[in-house]
């Protein structure tokens, strides 16, 4: 009997935010294709965004497979684009099921249901890999789909949803296909000749950070996989699809030191001879400060520290319970272990001034972190400050709610002048970093890479058709810049 076929399409939804460092898998996918395979199901991982496909290709890909079931998944910014595959897969085949999960439709699934009842008929929501299988089990059994914990459906005209999942209790028994992904999708742009995994050792945060969803996804727990566990399984897929970049997708990897350092201290010893990435926080890196050594040594190449807003006054707005001067201390730690930091500063409160953004670059220059974003503060319906911002959105198209295009109007400014601010802020910091990371002492990897980074930033970010508008660049940095590509024998020597 022929095992149904899923067809797993990850939307084709560009902002030139992340993707402009790279491309990685959709681990929430590896994950839902290994529980359908053990639960007697043909998984199809179709990761259309990476390929950058068009909706045409999507169709061409649905004639080509004839799933029986097309699931995608969604953050707000690309709700439009999943339900667009999903609307495309009932056109061409009516009686095909339609699945919609991520964090857009855990939280606004009766919305989803009612404005695309002619694209989604159901909705997972939260963690999905027991809740898929089971409920795809149900329809093809005919069995009671209201007995399956996790959903939301019609019923009789009318939205229903089933009583919520509990959280997977053991990460580790999770059975990820690893081997269903074209691995040839996935360079990191700052690293020659790399392929990216993304992989994660725990799930949750306990943060409550106002901006933010990550707390009330995972409703304030946190869970965490074993040391050993997580390092076999980025020891296989060194050795068996040849990653040679990590990026570790967790919120909080860093949360328990004795676990973290265990880590660390096994990536060390198994000498993987790969770069690892992460997000963590500003108060862990001072907790760590006597083990940075390790980082550096276990092969951790990038860290990302969020430190948000430039006042006091906003971070308390933020519930970000740090103080300027511990995260511009933590930004300097890292730097002076030879690793890459990363943060970001929010923008466009509807208190926001030109001024006020005069003073943000200054304090991002004292922070100094090798990259630095200045993102927009973004109403997303199911944050905690939605509310507060919502008389100030002029903007209600949910693609426009990727961080990079602003859809708060401040009081005192018009979103086109809050633009072209943050542009100036851009300008002035990197122009700033460039001749930084040119003369000043650091190891060629790392100069190597900052520079590679930013040029993927100039070619496939957000910025990439407004790179006329930052200015100049130095003549010695563009000519760096374009050596980049050339052997070592033709590069211009200095």
């Amino acid at each position: 009997m022929k095992r149904p076929t899923v067809l797993l399409v990850t939307p084709p939804y560009h902002a030139g935010v992340v993707e402009s460092a790279g491309r990685w898998p959709n681990l929430a996918f590896i994950y839902l294709a290994g529980e359908l395979r053990a639960a007697g199901f043909d998984p199809v991982y179709y990761d259309a965004m990476s390929k950058f496909h068009t909706f045409a290709d999507i169709e061409k890909e649905l004639d080509r497979v004839k799933p029986d079931i097309v699931a995608s998944t969604a953050i707000t910014a690309s709700l439009d684009a999943a339900v667009g595959v999903l609307r495309r897969a009932k056109q061409r085949s009516p009686s095909v099921t339609t699945v919609l999960g991520g964090i857009h439709p855990t939280f606004c699934y009766d919305d989803v249901l009612r404005r695309h009842a002619d694209a989604v008929d159901y909705c997972v929501l939260g963690e999905g890999e027991r809740t898929l299988p089971e409920l795809l089990q149900a329809i093809g059994s005919d069995g009671d789909i209201a007995r399956v914990p996790g959903i939301a459906y019609r019923r009789d005209g009318r939205v229903a949803r089933t009583p919520p999942r509990p959280f997977l209790d053991d990460l580790d028994r999770l059975r990820p296909a690893w081997d269903i992904v074209q691995w040839k999708d996935y360079p990191l742009y700052f690293i020659d000749d790399s392929r990216v995994a993304i992989v994660s050792s725990s799930r949750g945060c306990v943060y409550q950070c106002s901006f933010c969803s990550q707390h009330k996804f995972w409703q304030a727990t946190y869970r965490e996989r074993c040391a050993e566990s997580f390092v076999e399984e980025m020891e296989r897929l060194t050795a068996d699809f040849g990653v040679n970049v990590f990026f570790i997708a967790d919120e909080y990897p860093t949360r328990n030191r004795e676990r973290w350092e265990r880590i660390l201290d096994l990536l060390r010893e198994r000498r993987l001879g790969a770069h690892v990435l992460l997000e963590t926080c500003v108060r862990d890196i001072l907790r760590d400060q006597d083990i940075l050594w390790k980082y550096r040594e276990a092969g951790v190449l990038f860290i990302y520290m969020g430190v948000e807003a430039a006042k006091a006054h906003t971070l308390k707005l933020f519930r970000k319970d740090i103080k300027f001067e511990q995260s511009r201390q933590a930004i300097h730690l890292v730097k002076s272990h030879d690793m890459i930091t990363e943060s970001s500063l929010i923008v466009g409160l509807p208190d926001e001034t030109p001024e006020n953004l005069r003073e943000t670059r200054d304090l991002a220059a004292l922070y100094d972190p090798d990259y630095m974003h200045f993102l927009f503060i973004t109403p997303w319906p199911y944050a905690d400050m939605y509310r507060e911002l919502e008389p100030h959105i002029e903007i209600h198209d949910f693609s426009k709610y990727n961080l990079v295009e602003p859809v708060i109007r401040p009081v005192a400014m018009t979103r086109d002048q809050l633009f072209q601010e943050v542009l100036t802020c851009y300008r002035t910091y990197y122009m700033r970093k460039v001749k930084e990371w040119c003369w000043s002492s650091m190891s060629d990897l790392k100069r190597r890479c900052l520079l590679k980074g930013l040029k993927a930033i100039m070619d496939h970010s957000f910025l990439k058709d407004r790179v006329s508008s930052l200015g100049a660049m130095p003549k010695e940095v563009r000519e760096l810049l374009d050596n980049l590509g050339r052997p070592q024998n033709e590069r211009t020597q200095r």
